[in-house]
C-alpha cells in the first residue's frame, strides 16, 4: 500500500519591505536635497540611485515574489528599475551615449511614473 505524505515548508526568511521602502525613501530624500539646491548632482546621488534605490529594491522585489506578494513585487521591482533608468538618463547624456532629455521629455517620463504611482496607491485601497 502506497501512502501519500505532504511536507509543509515554513518560510523563515525576513520581511524585505523595510529594505525596499528605505531604498526608495533615502534615495528620494537625497535627490530632493539636490533639487532644493543644497548641493549639486554628484556621484553620491547617482550611486544611491544605482545601488540602494535600484539594486536593493529589485532584490526586495524578488524576495517579495518568493513570498507570493504580487503587489510588493510589482512596487519594489518597478521603483528599483525607475531609479536605474533615472540614473541612466543622466549618465548616458554625460558620456555622450544619447542626447540629453529635454524638459518636455523628462516631464513625460515623470508623468508616466506619477500615473504608475497613482495606480499603485489606488490598488492599496482595495
Amino acid at each position: 500500500m502506497i501512502s501519500e505524505s505532504t511536507t509543509h515548508l515554513k518560510d523563515t526568511t525576513g520581511n524585505p519591505a523595510p529594505l525596499g521602502l528605505l531604498g526608495f525613501g533615502m534615495t528620494t530624500v537625497l535627490l530632493n536635497l539636490h533639487n532644493a539646491g543644497f548641493f549639486e548632482l554628484n556621484t553620491m546621488i547617482l550611486a544611491m540611485g544605482i545601488c540602494y534605490g535600484g539594486v536593493a529594491q529589485i532584490i526586495a522585489g524578488i524576495m517579495e515574489w518568493r513570498k507570493g506578494n504580487t503587489f510588493a513585487t510589482t512596487a519594489f521591482t518597478s521603483y528599483g528599475l525607475f531609479w536605474l533608468s533615472l540614473v541612466a538618463t543622466i549618465v548616458f547624456a554625460k558620456f555622450g551615449w544619447a542626447a540629453p532629455s529635454t524638459p518636455t521629455a523628462m516631464g513625460a517620463y515623470l508623468l508616466a511614473w506619477g500615473l504608475f504611482t497613482a495606480v499603485m496607491f489606488i490598488g492599496t485601497l482595495y
